[in-house]
């Protein structure tokens, strides 16, 4: 039986009607596709073969699998076929082409569809296959969040701190109701429809000054927050299969918990779970619950505590190398939470090098990562740091932006550094950082901003130019730029400016790798290109890697192609040396896709 690489965080989806047939996605041939499962026969069939990969994948009732066919930008539109194959048919007719904003399907086969348009989102509604009539077109960054069994209503979900955060509308778009996130209100989530079809229940989560709260909506009831199921960090929420629970994942410090929540009890009771990540957790028919669990000492892997078979999932040979620490750095909003993974070629002080989330409203977790893998194999210390601004520590921990953005979370970096450093845990005169995205960008912005302080940097498709990249941008990633800084470039024009590392280029005197890539839409080229030109013109030592993709690339090489230029620089900036193919996790079986890249 062949073994996947999956890509996505996620387990399969699972059809309603038999919950051995699934669909899920995985590597084939360096590339994210979408495959069938069949439980009961223990057997993968691959659906989609597109040149640059795909990413999302859904089944419906009727055992037809979904998936959405995007360009390099993003854009496209959803296909579904039989699960046994066949002829594919576009998921609707008369929808223009856009970005994926959210799908589903009700038993009886009628398709809502969510999607983005240049400055707007629409909803459309149809017979699978069908003509899709719009129910509602609205501005902005805007969300499909569910559709009722029965299909009677649909929830339409904008930014959590809107005043229109969830909205509630019937197929032929009249608004039945209008949930606020702004406010004393709190801010609001939409996590789905209950799947009992007696009642039309929508399930939502509560931000309420430093907790979130599980809460309800029904037409006869309106919103209902359930103080007794409160947690102090984010989660999100399932349905149990019979409407009438909810499976709770909560992140919190860096690892997973579950409970369940009985809303007839009004209870909220632990799951047990070993201790780490749960990437994703689903309860199933049949009182049958599926994880997707990892450790940093352990590649992830699929359980269900029935039995069910689940696709078998790629591995590592033999053990994964290092050791795990948890160091607590002190902080003026609260200690700094770093995960440590030391190699184990001695006590130390070792070479490090930090490892930069990207989000920001994200966080790093005791998870398996491929590439601290890497870094841990060829004797590096990696750390990685929940700076404030991370999801997982309370909402006063995202918030905490008291040095402005971007500056807040480097004086987290160098803070844990310098603690690091005084542990004599790492070397002070061998360490670099790496980011992907936001995590890029603080790449670049440590940097110019603290000269000397780290020896080198890797900084893949990130925001370098803060004004010209939010010109340019989606407007989902616009409107979060303006959350952050208060406002439009026009409006704040000097918060941009200071948080822009173009305007500390001049500064950069440490070795710097930056990888970006053409078809990038969140952190577009051209910025990308003005900050190299600012590096050119100050002589500041630096290399760049162009990829031939967008930024969500689905393309295994590219991975493989970033990772291998990356530790070399590394090695070779923070050691002297230079080393051959680092250690890396088994590729999939197969040739492997073509590989694009222009190099500088």
């Amino acid at each position: 039986m062949s073994r996947f690489q999956v890509y996505r965080a996620a387990l399969p989806e699972v059809c309603a009607t038999d919950p051995h047939r699934m669909v899920f996605t995985a590597d084939a041939e360096g590339r994210c596709e979408v495959f069938t499962w069949d439980a009961a026969a223990r057997r993968a069939r691959r659906v989609t073969h597109r040149p640059g990969g795909t990413l999302h994948g859904a089944i419906d009732a009727d055992a037809r699998v979904w998936w959405f066919a995007e360009d390099a930008r993003g854009v496209g539109h959803w296909r579904f076929q039989p699960f046994g194959g066949g002829r594919d048919r576009p998921g609707l007719t008369g929808v223009p082409d856009g970005t994926a904003r959210g799908l589903a399907v009700t038993a009886e086969a009628t398709a809502a569809l969510g999607v983005g348009l240049d400055d707007h989102t629409t909803i459309r509604v149809g017979p699978r296959g069908g003509p899709g009539r719009e129910v509602t077109r609205v501005d902005g960054p805007a969300s499909l969040a569910g559709l009722a069994p029965r299909g009677e209503l649909l929830a339409l979900a904008r930014t959590a701190d809107a005043s229109r955060a969830v909205t509630l509308l019937t197929p032929d778009g009249i608004t039945v109701a209008v949930l606020p996130g702004d406010g004393p209100h709190g801010r609001l989530w939409a996590l789905g429809f209950s799947p009992a079809r007696d009642h039309t229940t929508l399930l939502l989560a509560r931000e309420r000054e430093d907790c979130y709260a599980l809460a309800t909506w029904t037409a006869a009831t309106g919103t209902v927050t359930h103080d007794w199921c409160t947690l102090d960090t984010q989660f999100t929420a399932r349905w149990y299969p019979d409407g009438n629970a909810a499976l709770i994942r909560q992140d919190r410090h860096g690892r997973s918990l579950l409970h369940r929540a009985d809303f007839a009890r009004r209870t909220l009771d632990p799951v047990p779970t070993p201790p780490g990540a749960l990437l994703d957790a689903a309860p199933r028919p049949g009182d049958d619950l599926h994880t997707l669990w990892t450790d940093s000492a352990h590649p992830p892997r699929m359980t269900s505590t029935a039995g069910t078979p689940l696709p078998p999932l790629g591995t590592v040979d033999g053990r994964v190398p290092g050791t795990l620490r948890d160091i607590h750095t002190p902080g003026p909003d609260g200690p700094v939470h770093t995960l440590l993974s030391l190699p184990e070629s001695g006590p130390g002080p070792h070479p490090a090098v930090f490892l930069v989330h990207g989000g920001p409203a994200d966080h790093d977790r005791d998870a398996y990562d491929g590439t601290v893998h890497s870094l841990v194999a060829s004797g590096f210390a990696v750390a990685r740091v929940n700076y404030r601004g991370s999801t997982g520590y309370g909402s006063r921990w995202q918030r905490s932006y008291r040095n402005g953005v971007g500056h807040t979370q480097v004086t987290d970096l160098a803070a844990v550094h310098a603690d690091l450093t005084g542990r004599r845990l790492i070397r002070p005169d061998a360490t670099g950082l790496w980011g992907t995205s936001w995590g890029g960008y603080l790449v670049l912005l440590a940097l110019g901003t603290h000269p000397g302080l780290w020896q080198a940097g890797v900084a893949v498709k990130p925001v370098a130019d803060y004004t010209a990249a939010h010109v340019a941008a989606p407007p989902a990633l616009r409107a979060l730029d303006e959350r952050l800084f208060g406002g439009t470039p026009e409006q704040v024009p000097d918060a941009y400016t200071r948080s822009s590392p173009i305007r500390y280029a001049a500064r950069v005197r440490d070795p710097l790798l930056v990888v970006a890539a053409t078809h990038d839409t969140k952190c577009p080229p051209a910025q990308v290109r003005s900050y190299l030109a600012a590096l050119h013109a100050a002589g500041a030592p630096h290399e760049s890697l162009w990829l031939d993709s967008g930024h969500d690339g689905y393309d295994g090489s590219d991975h493989v192609t970033v990772l291998r230029r990356a530790v070399r620089f590394l090695d070779q900036e923070l050691r002297g040396t230079a080393r051959t193919t680092p250690p890396r996790r088994p590729s999939p079986s197969g040739e492997g896709s073509v590989h694009h890249t222009v190099e500088h």
